[in-house]
């Protein structure tokens, strides 16, 4: 039964596609979380993939050139943590400008906002921050507009000029920015003023239907 639950789990994993991070809770549709468990441990020893931390498993990329593998995006890990805790996790100011290309600095040590306990994730030489926040720094919606929030909040409102207005508008798909302007209503007037903006070409193709 193991082998069995064990099989089907990789099958998913390689359909998912190289640097996604999982936890057991990912695979309980598949079997009891002890297979889950029995299974992600034999794939470790096996080589198919690497845990980093508890109850956290992934699937490498591999450097084609050097042939070694490379570690984790910090989203894939935040976002396997929000599943793991049953919590929301999104990025802080600093992460999600970056992100968002509005910042060439990266954050030496990653910050992430979570309705759930703070902890600290090391990750080799990266250590992955979680803060817990006011249910009011993190708004409902989806992660995309929670991070464009909170890149917002960070660059404050007098930085946000046309500049940045077209930066996030090309950083976004179409449906993205639909999302977006529909989570504005969870949104300080300011922010809000300025996803109108963000998606404006979505708001005249509504206002025309």
């Amino acid at each position: 039964m193991t082998s069995t639950v064990q099989n089907t789990i990789l099958a998913r994993i390689r359909q998912q596609g190289r640097g996604k991070v999982f936890i057991p809770k990912d695979f309980l549709d598949l079997g009891s979380r002890d297979a889950a468990d029995q299974s992600l441990s034999r794939l470790v020893r096996s080589g198919d993939i690497v845990r980093f931390g508890r109850g956290l498993y992934y699937y490498p990329r591999i450097n084609r050139e050097l042939g070694i593998p490379l570690g984790p995006d910090m989203d894939e890990i935040a976002d396997a943590l929000a599943r793991q805790t049953g919590s929301r996790v999104v990025p802080s100011g600093a992460v999600a400008a970056n992100r968002l290309g509005l910042s060439t600095q990266v954050p030496a040590k990653p910050v992430y906002l979570s309705d759930g306990r703070a902890r600290r994730v090391k990750i080799g030489n990266t250590t992955i921050q979680i803060r817990h926040a006011a249910p009011k720094e993190l708004p409902l919606g989806n992660r995309i507009s929670a991070m464009v929030f909170q890149a917002l909040r960070h660059l404050g409102q007098n930085a946000v000029d046309d500049k940045v207005i077209g930066q996030i508008r090309r950083a976004l798909s179409p449906d993205q920015r639909q999302g977006l302007l529909l989570d504005a209503r969870y949104t300080t007037e300011w922010i809000a003023s300025a996803v109108r903006l963000i998606a404006r070409a979505e708001t005249e193709r509504a206002e025309h239907g």
